[in-house]
């Protein structure tokens, strides 16, 4: 295994959802999850392929209630390619790894050409030995193409292979498990044809959302391809010569094509046209792997070591799940990417995590899952109506439209129960909509859209946040009342017969913050767009006078001299942490745990991930201090030190965000435990930490928040005041490493840690010299230049 690959050896099929979640292929456009060619839906493999935005809306009857749940669509399976040898008595068995004996198994995932390379060599009944050796690509130049190149050699033998492909349009949403009870069956009017002699095509519809999809593919081998059809399925097979030691191969080109595509008319007969003029796999691949390398340049990451290993697989994994061909499309960032079914494909904060590295790389990503929230703007103030508010509500889970999708259910495996959820009080997302607008605005200069659609967003954001404080007398604050902030454990009052909090800190200082920008854009707006959207948005003197009031009066609960994470916090019981380590070993999902013993995690000072550290994650010491200062409070560093430990003792981690956020807190304390909870961060997937979650999709926003704590994190590195602020923390396990980033026009800005130093170089171009601010000082530096400096000793 090199620092370019991905590898995995041999065949344990209790390890292949994970594999198969960690070797997907996608382009932006639609991903194929890593599964083999020749193996089926079943309980060890889930082939599964997703196009981005593709969802549909099913009714389940889930515990005697009707439940409507939209899904990111599971797609006609066009992977499939099957074999078996054919001799005197008739044909064999069909090559699998689970009916098969299987010599030798690898998987190698080429991280920098995007191919997943797979090498196996089965044994028969007979003992005939096998050689097969695929490779995949789903094409990062040309997003509605894949291809498959299947080679097979006879090590020891003669004889005739029956090679079968087909298009499967027979498939369900049937990834996770804990979703079973719910109607996985989107797809209807599943038609199948041939378009030529080496061409068959699959057209269906998805049955609520009516979203055509169009498939076709080409088989190439040189011998005779027949075809048959199914219901179902299209089918093509061709029969290849062995001989001893002899390779023959195989190769599968596919096209997919859906109805919210742009520029087509008919999405089958777009499929047909792009398959028919697609080149050879070895011409597809030439291109593919230029699209590739153009990638890596731009996202530029030098990391040493087992970290910078795991750090470029997760680089590979936010590429292909948004790569500059989402910029193309009305998608927003799906938590579990591509990848698979879990959380139903749908879109949270999780963009939280994931903007900020984009920012500075593929900024028109960046504006384009910001259009996302925008054109869905409309819907988030209908939601504040509906709840007597004004503004813009934004909903904890969004799909194709801008409705709420969290689930009214979900099920604890522990108890086999079905209990209330009540995350979509989560309404601190609209926060997180907020930041993004501003952070990418600040990175890419990008005054256009601040000036539209990002001041409408932050205007509409900040007048929710401001509508929904009442005033309490008796504290001479402001307050936000029934809500669940990012620990998600805590939905109600131990006994309280309805559900929220009282003052989640998190939520009150995030909306002080998009209150304050607000007031800022506003501002600062050219007077006649300001004039413009105070017209249309009907904004008065009076409302804004109230923004200034809120944003300076929201209560921040404390106790015991620490932020309490919400009013009443240190009012509850304190948990046996070490009881309950010992008693279950993993206690990342105490909230199920506790509730399979009949008892609630409501009762405890126990939290799943960062909630008030969230603040730490957003905001530079300063900012913070600066923040607190505004709501009348003194964050001095003592105090922000004793939150830290007090939270830290009492978290469970039961989120892969929780230990990135803990190690990017832990770094700006400039604390040597900070390592423990990055090591965290980064092994979240690939040792899939959260217990089998990583095999029903990876965890986007905690591969792309590893990447920012490179980026931002132990850099100090902030976009500000038309400036690149920097304040290096690095940690001793991870002190000399280099990247490169994208700053207002500048390409290619290339950023060198090394021990007590940092070295930036500009490349030559027309654009203004880059401001660099460190603490105690500034330097300008030129296109065309390197500067090179000395940074003081830190404590690590």
């Amino acid at each position: 295994m090199t620092d370019r690959t991905w590898e995995y050896e041999g065949y344990d099929p209790a390890d292949e959802r994970l594999r198969e979640s960690l070797c997907t292929l996608g382009n932006g456009y639609f991903a194929t999850r890593g599964a083999l060619a020749e193996c089926a839906a079943d309980d060890v493999h889930y082939p599964g392929t997703y196009a981005a935005g593709c969802y549909d809306r099913l009714t389940s009857e889930v515990a005697g209630r009707r439940t409507d749940n939209e899904d990111m669509v599971n797609l006609p399976n066009w992977l499939p390619l099957r074999f078996r040898l054919r001799d005197e008595k008739g044909p064999g068995a069909w090559f699998t790894p689970d009916t098969t004996t299987v010599l030798e198994h690898g998987q190698t995932l080429h991280l920098s050409s995007g191919l997943l390379e797979r090498r196996t060599r089965y044994a028969d009944a007979e003992g005939r030995v096998l050689a097969v050796r695929q490779l995949r690509l789903v094409h990062m130049a040309d997003p509605h193409l894949a291809a498959l190149r299947t080679e097979f050699t006879a090590e020891d033998f003669a004889g005739d292979l029956e090679v079968e492909a087909a298009l499967d349009g027979a498939v369900t949403n049937a990834g996770v498990a804990r979703y079973r009870d719910l109607d996985g069956r989107h797809l209807t009017h599943v038609h199948t044809d041939t378009a030529a002699p080496d061409t068959v095509w699959l057209r269906c519809r998805t049955r609520t959302s009516d979203i055509r999809i169009g498939m076709a593919a080409r088989l190439v081998a040189d011998t005779p391809v027949s075809v048959r059809h199914t219901s179902l399925s299209a089918v093509q097979r061709t029969l290849l010569p062995l001989a001893p030691g002899r390779t023959v191969s195989v190769d599968k080109t596919v096209a997919l094509h859906t109805s919210r595509d742009p520029a087509i008319s008919d999405p089958l007969r777009a499929a047909v046209d792009r398959v028919s003029r697609a080149p050879g796999f070895d011409e597809l691949l030439e291109s593919h792997i230029t699209a590739w390398d153009q990638l890596w340049r731009r996202a530029e990451l030098n990391v040493p070591g087992e970290a910078g290993h795991i750090l470029r697989l997760h680089l590979f994994h936010v590429l292909q799940t948004l790569s500059p061909h989402t910029a193309d499309l009305d998608v927003g960032v799906p938590a579990r990417g591509l990848h698979g079914e879990a959380y139903r494909g749908h879109v949270f904060w999780d963009e939280l995590f994931v903007l900020p590295y984009l920012n500075l790389h593929f900024p028109e990503v960046s504006r384009a899952l910001l259009r996302y929230r925008h054109r869905r703007l409309e819907a988030a103030c209908a939601a504040a109506r509906a709840a007597g508010r004004t503004g813009a509500r934004y909903p904890w889970q969004s799909g194709s439209d801008g409705r709420e999708e969290t689930q009214e259910l979900h099920l604890n495996p522990r108890s086999g129960r079905w209990l209330p959820d009540h995350s979509r009080l989560q309404h601190h997302v609209g926060s997180a909509v907020a930041y993004n607008v501003w952070q990418y605005c600040q990175a890419s200069g990008d005054a256009e859209f601040l000036h539209t659609k990002g001041a409408e967003m932050l205007l509409q954001i900040a007048r929710f946040w401001a509508d929904s404080a009442t005033y309490d007398e008796r504290l001479g604050r402001h307050r936000i009342l029934g809500v669940v902030g990012p620990d998600e454990y805590h939905d109600a009052y131990p006994d309280a017969k309805e559900p929220g909090l009282d003052d989640n800190a998190y939520t009150n200082v995030t909306a002080a913050w998009v209150l304050t920008r607000a007031l800022d854009v506003l501002e600062n707006l050219p007077e006649p767009r300001r004039r413009e959207l105070v017209e249309r948005a009907a904004l008065d003197g009076g409302e804004l006078e109230l923004w200034q009031d809120v944003s300076r009066s929201l209560h921040v609960p404390f106790h015991d001299g620490v932020i309490s994470q919400f009013e009443g916090y240190g009012d509850l019981a304190e948990l046996d942490w070490d009881g309950y380590r010992e008693k279950y070993g993993d206690i990342r999902r105490l909230d199920r745990i506790l509730e399979a013993e009949g008892d609630s995690v409501n009762r405890y000072q126990a939290s799943k991930q960062a909630d008030v550290l969230m603040l730490g994650y957003l905001f530079s010491p300063s900012e913070l201090q600066a923040l607190f200062s505004r709501l009348g409070h003194r964050l001095d560093e003592d105090t922000w030190r004793r939150t830290v430990d007090h939270y830290l003792r009492r978290t469970s981690h039961g989120s892969t965000l929780s230990g990135l956020v803990h190690g990017w807190v832990l770094a700006r304390a400039r604390r040597a435990e900070a390592w423990t909870f990055c090591q965290e961060a980064l092994r979240g997937d690939i040792a899939d930490l959260q217990g089998g979650t990583t095999g029903e999709g990876i965890h986007l926003g905690a591969m792309a928040g590893t990447l920012d704590l490179v980026q931002r994190g132990l850099t100090g590195l902030e976009t500000r005041e038309d400036a690149l602020w920097l304040d290096p923390v690095p940690l001793p396990e991870l002190s000399s490493y280099g990247f490169t980033l994208r700053y207002r026009g500048h390409w290619g800005v290339r950023l060198r840690m090394e021990r007590g130093s940092l070295e930036i170089t500009v490349p030559s171009s027309d654009r203004l010299p880059i401001e660099v601010r460190l603490p105690g000082r500034a330097v300008s530096v030129q296109p065309g230049e390197t500067c090179r400096l000395v940074l003081p000793d830190r404590e690590a």
